[in-house]
């Protein structure tokens, strides 16, 4: 069908961004080259958030200037000239330059700035038309009733199909919840120009956050760090009033404008944030200039403030006037605003249906981020429950959101849940949809208790033991998964290994036939994905243990939808070297064939021949495996370990894991340096397990 597709917005606001978020999603999924194009940007590409969104998120290697045709400016100039074919000959000329270098772009019309209607449906049907792209239609439906939304919607496909366009499909956003039934029925008849999508109104994504505003107004930044910048501004106060009567009337999200030097208003309004009696507000915006007082710094230094602080040289009028008119964006830096955006789209968009519309080229390689995203979409397709007992942790609370906004699985948080509302206000996140437990009072605890002292009993675990034991947020959350009530575990943002495993092993323990638990890291290169085993458990596996290692690491490859080809890594190939380690690589390699002779294994094998084609070729031109081999296994913890570092520092590759294997129900251990992505992969990982 086509390899292109051109959105085209009937009218401002429409929400364009997170349409093109959407598809650049799922074509990243399928696609390694995917490339993204728009014929007139306003100013300049620097000043243009979508395009910055879109390559800032899915890493394009392309220079801005190839990303976009001619400035707002420079079209009105040619227009005024007299010379409106030589804007289509320049954008045509530019798309193809890209064209060339990719396997699929994604056009994204104008954006309504200062040009009529009119003209901008006249423009983009041209365009679409001349770059041979189908459309997908945009209609903008806030406080639309469902007639005219129908109305608008026939309107729009008539007058593009009379200019001879393609309609891949049409999507009518912003649509008001409660007419969601209603306005489904009504576009039930109007199939003929393709599929229609309908997309809820979503207010997260209406309200500017204080870093945009911070940006638009040039503020300088007094307090707040970057991820306390993406706090959403649901309203605006000015605080006029003396600070008694101004407490009244706060209201949950709102952005304060104070004068600078009412010190008042700054400590009241920060105490009333930190205070249960009051609601959490998005952050301070202070003006004329001013900045609180040296003792007032210090004094909020001390207190570790985490509600952003910001200040503009304009007086407080001018400076309500100035916030209150800065636009909703999407931003790169903004995680909570992406994946609530991707969460809408993935949820009210037949995802197949609309991959069935659109011809993809498959890619036999696969990139970093095409692999990331199919982890998200394969946790998405059987939603698991994930138990995370670091439940105050502020990486685990901020994946948190991010994992139920994207619909990647049921989350669990384990710990106090008035500490853990706390944590999450100060950070300005959102927990609905989180179950929040205390192992310490809830209820479960003594059937917990009673099971562990049966499991464990013989060790000399008394029964006031056992009730001590699962109070224990690891202990806890793993006796969830073993009772069913919950899929999966993901732990040690602030743990240890052995704080994660431990309760594993002595309660889930291992699966049927498997006598040792180990661990792979999917090593995510340039263009491909390996997997390397054991590089973070077993320190010195004997032959068995390492054909059962070999074993459980083919099966988890295939799980994430890597087909296994084994290196039983050694210091020599084929029979070119003898010793100890040589010999029990070449018995480990021997007793894994003749467990599961389906696998393609060889071994023992060096790095350089299981990876390179031509070393392989000279080593060993005979085998299935040589030069080819997709899974590593390695004779013991010092050598998997690392290499695992070394290929992840000397290659810029990134390393998920570890993935522990071998478990009846999946535990998964974080490092205790991981990042809010590490989290979210991981328990896609546990869930992906999980299924």
């Amino acid at each position: 069908m086509t390899q292109s597709l051109y959105i085209v917005a009937i009218g401002p606001q429409s929400g364009k961004s997170v349409i093109a978020l959407g598809l650049m999603e799922l074509l990243s999924r399928r696609l390694r080259r995917v490339g993204y194009f728009r014929p007139i940007i306003p100013l300049h590409p620097l000043a243009d958030n979508n395009l910055q969104l879109i390559k800032a998120r899915y890493r394009l290697e392309f220079d801005d200037n190839e990303l976009f045709a001619i400035s707002h400016d420079e079209a009105q100039h040619l227009s005024a000239e007299g010379s409106p074919d030589q804007i289509i000959k320049i954008i045509l000329d530019k798309y193809k330059r890209l064209e060339s270098r990719c396997d699929f772009v994604l056009c994204e019309g104008t954006d309504f700035s200062g040009l009529s209607l009119p003209f901008e449906f006249e423009f983009n049907a041209e365009v679409a038309n001349n770059l041979g792209c189908p459309i997908l239609l945009l209609l903008n439906c806030h406080n639309k009733s469902p007639e005219d939304i129908l109305d608008a919607l026939h309107v729009a496909q008539e007058s593009f199909l009379k200019k001879g366009c393609t309609i891949l499909a049409s999507v009518v956003n912003r649509v008001e919840p409660t007419l969601m039934a209603t306005v489904r029925e009504k576009l039930a008849c109007t199939g003929e120009c393709g599929p229609v999508y309908i997309l809820p109104e979503e207010p997260f994504l209406g309200k500017p956050t204080v870093g945009e505003i911070a940006k638009a107004l040039k503020a300088k930044i007094l307090m707040g760090e970057p991820e306390e910048m993406n706090r959403g501004v649901a309203d605006f106060k000015v605080a006029a009033m003396s600070l008694p009567h101004f407490l009244d009337h706060l209201v949950e999200g709102d952005l304060i404008i104070a004068p600078g030097d009412r010190s008042e208003i700054i400590l009241g309004t920060l105490a009333a944030n930190f205070s249960s009696t009051y609601p959490s507000i998005a952050g301070l915006l202070l003006s004329g200039g001013f900045v609180p007082d040296p003792q007032i710094s210090l004094l909020l230094q001390g207190l570790r403030m985490t509600v952003p602080i910001i200040s503009v040289q304009t007086d407080t009028f001018t400076t309500a006037i100035n916030a209150s008119a800065v636009p909703p964006m999407l931003t790169p830096e903004n995680d909570r605003k992406i994946a609530t955006a991707l969460g809408l789209f993935e949820t009210h968009i037949n995802l197949p249906e609309l991959e069935g519309r659109i011809s993809f080229v498959k890619s036999t390689r696969v990139t970093p981020i095409m692999f990331e995203y199919n982890l998200v979409e394969m946790a998405q397709k059987h939603r698991q429950h994930i138990v995370l007992p670091e439940g105050t942790e502020e990486r685990v609370l901020r994946a948190s959101e991010i994992l139920v906004r994207r619909g990647v699985a049921e989350i669990t948080l384990l710990g106090d849940p008035a500490g853990i509302r706390s944590a999450a206000s100060n950070l300005g996140l959102d927990l609905t949809g989180i179950t929040l437990i205390d192992p310490a009072t809830s209820g479960l605890r003594q059937d917990f208790a009673q099971t562990y002292f049966a499991l464990r009993q013989h060790k000399g675990i008394t029964e006031k033991a056992a009730w001590d034991t699962v109070a224990d947020v690891n202990y806890f959350g793993t006796m969830m998964i073993h009772k069913g009530l919950a899929d999966g575990m993901v732990s040690g943002a602030v743990h240890t290994t052995g704080d994660t495993i431990r309760p594993a092993l002595q309660i889930i323990r291992t699966q049927p036939g498997v006598s040792i638990v180990s661990s792979v890291f999917l090593m995510c290169l340039a263009d491909r994905v390996l997997v390397y085993g054991d590089c973070a458990v077993n320190p010195e596996p004997n032959a068995q243990q390492l054909a059962e290692i070999a074993i459980s690491s083919a099966q988890t490859a295939r799980l994430y939808g890597i087909e296994p080809l084994i290196a039983m890594c050694s210091y020599a190939t084929g029979a070119s070297g003898k010793g100890a380690d040589v010999d029990k690589v070449r018995e480990a390699t021997r007793i894994a064939k003749e467990l599961r002779p389906d696998l393609m294994i060889e071994g023992p094998i060096q790095y350089d021949a299981a990876v390179d084609a031509g070393v392989a070729k000279t080593k060993l031109p005979d085998s299935q495996v040589a030069g080819k081999a997709t899974v590593f296994i390695f004779p013991d913890l010092n050598t998997g370990n690392n290499l695992y570092k070394a290929v992840q520092r000397s290659a810029n590759a990134v390393a998920i894991g570890p993935i522990l294997q071998g478990l009846n129900k999946p535990v998964n251990d974080l490092s205790r340096g991981c990042t809010v992505p590490d989290i979210v992969n991981t328990v896609a990982i546990t869930a992906i397990q999980a299924q």
